[in-house]
């Protein structure tokens, strides 16, 4: 049976001692709650994260991955490197590090092989620029980004895999997908997993919505049968308006 998740993605956001005040926060105020519960805090400042949160039920995660083992790569982070410090599951695919750092679907598949060969679970990120949205291509973007990146792969790896869909349009912009638009295409992608992998495959999925998610919309959006949870930006730099969100679960 699939889970429920919040995540929440702090992006480049927190120095050590802000984000300590707020993982502190969080664990103060944290209701009951069967999701899982993730934060990304930015390479700096997962070794102590990772501490502040141990024994609580929130899994400090990374925002991004490179796909080799090791080398040349000045400035980025390794598979190695993480699961040495206790992190076991990385954002991957992002719609800002696709736009603004060239990641392609096939550099990303790379990455995923890469996660799962140590370990490491994979929050995937998929979804459409307005441009798309507008030109009806949103099934056809967010198809091909499922397809290039991830249908290479065993169905037994699907296990290790959580998607998350971000309407790039939605994202800091305070625009958001109606609960509907979000189920429509949510409903889309568990399709598109269940035509290459079958019905139990695509219905073990985690698939979290990622547009601009609130206190305010959060309960609607998480209510429809195929939205398992979100993927948390701005909201998730405030304790009080997460710790909302996860109740909405």
């Amino acid at each position: 049976m699939r889970k429920k998740i919040v995540a929440g993605n702090w992006k480049m956001n927190n120095d050590i001692k802000k984000s300590l005040s707020l993982i502190s926060d969080l664990l103060g105020k944290l209701p009951q709650t069967e999701a899982e519960l993730m934060i990304a805090p930015t390479f700096v400042n997962l070794i102590p994260s990772v501490e502040a949160v141990k024994n609580s039920k929130i899994e400090v995660i990374a925002q991004n991955m490179h796909f080799a083992e090791s080398g040349a790569y000045t400035g980025e982070i390794s598979a190695d490197m993480l699961t040495s410090i206790g992190v076991k599951t990385t954002i991957l695919g992002h719609s800002e590090r696709r736009a603004y750092f060239n990641e392609t679907d096939e550099s990303l598949s790379k990455k995923v092989d890469t996660a799962l060969k140590h370990g490491i679970r994979v929050v995937f990120c998929i979804g459409e620029e307005l441009a798309d949205r507008k030109a009806n291509k949103h099934f056809e973007v967010v198809g091909n980004q499922i397809k290039n990146g991830l249908f290479h792969l065993p169905a037994e790896a699907w296990q290790h895999l959580v998607l998350a869909y971000e309407p790039v349009w939605a994202i800091g912009t305070g625009e958001t997908a109606t609960p509907e638009q979000a189920q429509e295409i949510h409903h889309f992608i568990r399709k598109t997993i269940s035509d290459k992998y079958g019905k139990d495959v695509a219905d073990n999925v985690s698939i979290l919505y990622g547009g601009s998610v609130k206190p305010d919309n959060a309960k609607e959006i998480f209510a429809k049968e195929d939205v398992d949870g979100g993927l948390i930006g701005g909201a998730a730099l405030k304790a009080d308006d997460f710790v909302s969100i996860i109740k909405s679960i």
